[in-house]
């Protein structure tokens, strides 16, 4: 997939809130994380409920995908739209997702979603304690992020 171009996939799986498996053109099936949004692993508060909302959105749906660039799990970050949705922005307003500070700039819709969902204690919100996906994986190393 080249990076900024659009291009329409088919969502084949959806491994947790963040992170689609999907089939463009001809090509092999990619696994993509959806970019600006970290979602709590499925072992995690929430973490099933996250992925099971992204299904929901995707699965078996045509995306409009732009790859943006690769993470460091090599990983194709990509923006992601389902139905006409961002699924980021949709994934942040329901509380399923978190915000990664160093993603507020360059996400702001995205931001204010999430600020929002915090709010109304929506989703993960509703918890007196979250813990953030980044400070999940760093306790528990082999819960996920890949």
């Amino acid at each position: 997939m080249l990076a900024a171009a659009i291009a329409l996939c088919l969502i084949v799986a959806v491994g947790d809130g963040d992170s689609l498996s999907m089939r463009c053109g001809g090509q092999p099936v990619q696994r993509v994380r959806i970019a600006s949004i970290d979602a709590p692993e499925l072992r995690q508060a929430w973490g099933r409920q996250a992925r099971e909302h992204l299904a929901a959105l995707c699965l078996r749906q045509r995306a409009e995908v732009q790859a943006l660039g690769r993470d460091k799990y090599q990983r194709t970050l990509a923006q992601v739209r389902c139905r006409g949705r961002d699924a980021a922005l949709e994934q942040a307003n329901a509380g399923l997702a978190w915000m990664h500070p160093s993603q507020v700039r360059a996400w702001p819709r995205v931001a204010a979603a999430a600020a929002r969902a915090r709010r109304d204690r929506r989703g993960l919100w509703s918890q007196k304690r979250p813990l953030a996906p980044w400070k999940y994986r760093q306790r528990h190393p082999n819960a996920g992020g890949v």
